[in-house]
């Protein structure tokens, strides 16, 4: 319930009708078969307008569905590669990175060592230099080669936006890929009340007026 004594009132069509007392504005709104709904309760007076509340909890629910499908988190990948790797599926390892950084992604790309190749560790740079010069007009290296136990990576990260994909309960995984992270956190919905003269509901405010 609408609590407050006067409310300034928008109509249905965006109009402005003024400030006037709660129950004239909620019994206006009647009169039209719609709800009065507080939209911008911080206003003085607070703002209310003429609304079907349960189409306009639907285009809530819709509008935060669609900014969610908008957001898409930004998945860490990993490409491995090995000192005596082939052409061919040195070139398959290069299309498969492409591949992740035009959908937005970050790449780690390592080098395993094996037993005596540690002792060359030099190898394995010239070969991620190489991969990075390959994929330079699809990523940039974010981090220089770093040799860590027995390998050896560097981290590309994409020149390109991040693509809008629908939410999957699982994320996508290439058979390269590595961890993925978060998407960000929507921010919260704010309260809105909503009268037809017996209950009460919640939802966020638009801005006041059209």
């Amino acid at each position: 319930m609408i609590r407050i004594p006067q409310v300034r009132v928008i109509d249905d069509e965006g109009n402005q009708l003024g400030v006037m007392p709660t129950p004239r504005a909620l019994e206006m709104a009647q009169e039209k078969g719609l709800d009065l709904v507080e939209v911008a309760p911080m206003a003085a007076p607070p703002v209310a307008r003429f609304l079907d509340f349960g189409q306009y909890k639907y285009e809530l629910t819709k509008k935060e569905k669609e900014n969610k499908r908008r957001q898409r988190s930004v998945t860490f990948k990993e490409v491995r590669l090995s000192p005596k790797i082939g052409t061919g599926d040195f070139d398959t390892k290069v299309h498969r990175a492409v591949e992740f950084l035009e959908d937005g992604d970050r790449i780690k790309v390592t080098v395993r060592f094996r037993g005596r190749e540690l002792s060359h560790p030099e190898l394995g740079r010239v070969l991620l230099e190489k991969f990075s010069k390959q994929v330079e007009e699809h990523g940039v290296v974010e981090r220089q080669p770093v040799l860590e136990g027995k390998s050896m990576f560097i981290v590309l990260a994409s020149t390109h936006k991040p693509k809008v994909v629908e939410p999957s309960p699982k994320a996508h995984r290439g058979e390269d890929s590595g961890d993925g992270a978060s998407a960000e956190a929507p921010a919260p919905t704010p309260a809105v009340t909503a009268t037809n003269g017996a209950e009460t509901a919640q939802a966020a405010p638009p801005a006041t007026g059209d």
